[in-house]
């Protein structure tokens, strides 16, 4: 079976729950309602044999209703398949944790919370793992200034000036050469 016969199953499966299917390059995705995310992507592994999940990861859509987007990037253990499972998501709604149906989605799920503010139900360890406990931002979302937010903790998350500004290894702008604006070693008088 290939990835484009399981989205066929998987569409027989869920009928008018799934939003759409694509295919481009060779990769196939299939976009799901909220409501069905969890026992499709049991259903991903159980009957259709995606044993590893490689990646979880969210989109956001500021502007739009839903606001954010899950993506679940699924493979087979030999690597012959591979499948992208998208669902939306209200900033107000949880998502079911993929906790139970793979261990390793553990921690995928705590970044996609720490960095966008994407809760999972269920989950049994849904705290920060990249900012501290408390730190009220996310730094992920597209209202999150690039310049970061004023912070009452020195030495981090400051606003000022990146340490590593100016080198030692800095690209050279300008020159046509590429090999000569990679980053290199510059030596200070």
């Amino acid at each position: 079976m290939s990835a484009a016969q399981d989205i066929e199953t998987l569409s027989a499966k869920f009928g008018a729950d799934v939003v759409g299917t694509k295919e481009f390059r060779g990769e196939h995705t299939i976009s799901v309602k909220l409501g069905v995310l969890h026992d499709l992507l049991a259903t991903a592994k159980t009957d259709l044999g995606y044993e590893m999940i490689i990646d979880i990861s969210s989109l956001d859509h500021f502007g739009e209703e839903p606001r954010f987007e899950m993506v679940y990037e699924l493979v087979t253990v030999d690597d012959s398949k591979h499948l992208r499972v998208k669902s939306k998501v209200s900033e107000d709604e949880e998502v079911p944790t993929a906790t139970d149906i793979w261990l390793g989605a553990d921690w995928h799920e705590r970044e996609v919370y720490d960095m966008m503010g994407i809760r999972f139900s269920g989950h049994p360890d849904l705290r920060r793992i990249l900012m501290w406990e408390g730190y009220p931002f996310y730094p992920l979302r597209k209202d999150f200034p690039l310049a970061g937010r004023p912070s009452e903790m020195p030495d981090v998350a400051f606003t000022g000036i990146a340490p590593l500004e100016g080198g030692p290894f800095v690209t050279s702008p300008g020159t046509s050469d590429v090999v000569k604006r990679e980053p290199r070693a510059r030596v200070v008088k």
